[in-house]
């Protein structure tokens, strides 16, 4: 604990009368680290601390780098800024050898502040010349890693725009206009994506393009404890806890780390952020973690096979992996309209998933939302902020059998959001790009042509699990089998019974959307791949 003799070594606390002081032995926490352990998280909620020993550095991430903006000795403090303004945390506090903090969380820091005003006074002052730094810092522009360049509703410029903001790599878009006698070329002439050092790479593939910005596409090894397949909230948790442990982990990506939930513009059920969290940034911190933990992740990649015996993972390309656990984590994809013009507006007014990186698409429009569920709902907020208006058209009665509470009263409440039930949409129509949909309402059997330009569609999503070796069983919908069901599967031969999130196959785990009976939100999917990682100990214990 923090003696006196402590507290008077500290400039600020010495002159202290010894009332306070003897409050503060009493109430502040005395904590100890390791060199790289962290005592403050950017966004944390506001505290004061003080180093007594060791040396601490100050930490902020500036367009999408933790950079260094400080550094605390003896005596200094972190968290003025926070104190003063009543604010969360603006950068990270770490230590970089053996440290020893002192903590005052907010209740202690005011309840000296009543005892000896002059504290508050100086850490007031402290606090304005940190604040200059710190605005300093927050205006740095992103650094462009590269240059999107093609029209502004060319399909192609739209994957690749999604891809590059959902693998967090800075970007600027430059918006051109094809000339007719361009467009009708066999060969694409867009996208093109021109780095920085002024190669342009045009209409690349996305393994291409992760290549040029410096992503990982290739495994540093072949041989790993855990291999999982699949970069969403379930696969990255799992990444998370393994790595954590010590295990040797890949992730195999096939886009871009978040699964469905990167595509969510706001996530508001999850526990841990009371005014939510966009999907995109959830997934950044977890990527962030599962890195910074040592967990290898690799994107642009598939699976072709797994041997369910030995649990040899085949890459596409053929690059074969070796793995004492493989958890499936692929999620699922999004189903599709059921109409024939669909290949022909597709990526040029109709789109399938939305994110906040479809901004610039739904900017002055009338936007038609085509879904009922948690995904449709906060995409259909988001987009009102952007769009003329919103129409949200729902095949059933109401939201209610598939959206939550708390969406559907933020929609309700929302004069730029229009929901229409029973309908759906049973034509398209257009000359270069969509322009008008026909809208069929099943209550009268009428169908009406509406000028609806930007359609998103989340009808749901399918899993797709067709190159999975037989040995993993499945239900008639093709979602892998776990647990109990497992168990009892023709294809399960071992005397033991499976672990709850184990497959079929023994040492083959299956978690998140994929999983038969899983429920599908993101706190289910990240409970999921913790729970994974609890059994893969089991199941190597056991095979050792």
């Amino acid at each position: 604990m923090i003696t006196l003799d402590e507290l008077r070594a500290i400039t600020i606390f010495e002159p202290l009368p010894p009332e306070p002081l003897e409050f503060l032995v009493g109430a502040v926490e005395d904590i100890r680290l390791l060199p790289g352990e962290y005592f403050a998280h950017e966004g944390d909620e506001r505290a004061f601390f003080v180093v007594i020993e060791g040396r601490a550095e100050i930490t902020k991430m500036i367009n999408g780098d933790e950079r260094v903006i400080g550094v605390r000795t003896p005596g200094m403090f972190f968290g003025e800024v926070p104190m003063t303004l009543s604010t969360s945390f603006p950068a990270s506090g770490r230590a970089t050898e053996a440290t020893r903090i002192m903590k005052l969380d907010a209740t202690v820091f005011y309840g000296l502040a009543a005892m000896a005003p002059a504290v508050p006074a100086h850490v007031a002052t402290l606090a304005r010349s940190y604040l200059d730094a710190l605005q300093a810092h927050a205006s740095e522009k992103p650094v462009a890693e590269a240059h999107v360049i093609g029209p502004r509703l060319d399909a192609g410029v739209r994957d690749l725009a999604t891809f590059l903001t959902r693998n967090h790599v800075p970007f600027d878009r430059v918006v051109v206009e094809a000339p007719a006698e361009v467009a009708a070329r066999v060969a694409p002439a867009h996208p093109v994506l021109e780095l920085r050092d002024g190669s342009r790479l045009v209409a690349p593939t996305m393994r291409e393009v992760a290549h040029a910005v410096g992503l990982a596409v290739e495994p540093t090894a072949t041989d790993y404890d855990v291999v999982i397949l699949g970069g969403g909230p379930a696969g990255l948790t799992a990444a998370v806890n393994a790595a954590a442990e010590g295990l040797r982990t890949l992730v195999v990506e096939s886009l871009a780390p978040g699964g469905q939930a990167g595509t969510s513009t706001r996530i508001e059920n999850y526990t841990g952020f009371p005014y939510g969290i966009s999907g995109d940034d959830l997934a950044s911190r977890a990527l962030t973690q599962a890195q910074r933990l040592g967990a290898e992740i690799v994107v642009t990649r598939t699976v072709e096979s797994i041997d369910p015996g030995s649990h040899r993972v085949v890459l596409d390309g053929e690059d074969a992996l070796g793995a004492q656990v493989v958890i499936v984590a692929t999620g699922v994809e999004w189903r599709t309209l059921a109409l024939e013009a669909v290949d022909r507006y597709l990526g040029n007014g109709l789109y399938y998933g939305a994110a906040r990186s479809d901004a610039a698409l739904a900017q002055g429009q009338d936007v038609c939302i085509v879904g009922a569920g948690n995904s449709a709902g906060q995409a259909a907020i988001f987009f009102s902020r952007h769009a003329r208006s919103v129409t949200m058209l729902v095949r059933g009665e109401s939201l209610a059998a598939s959206m939550s509470r708390y969406l559907i009263d933020q929609i309700a409440a929302n004069p730029g959001i229009q929901v229409e039930t029973r309908a759906q949409i049973v034509d398209l129509h257009g000359d270069e790009g969509l322009e008008h949909v026909d809208v069929l309402d099943a209550r009268t059997g009428e169908t009406a042509r509406r000028a609806l330009p930007v359609v998103f569609v989340m009808i749901g999503a399918d899993a797709v699990t067709g190159w999975l070796p037989a040995e993993v069983a499945r239900d008639s919908h093709g979602f892998v089998l776990t647990g109990a069901e497992a168990a009892a599967a023709p294809q399960w031969t071992a005397e033991r019974r499976p672990f709850a999130l184990e497959t079929s196959a023994p040492g083959v785990f299956a978690i998140g959307d994929v999983r038969s009976g899983s429920v599908k939100r993101v706190a289910a999917g990240v409970g999921e791949g913790g729970m994974a990682i609890a059994y893969a100990h089991q199941y190597l214990a056991l095979a050792h």
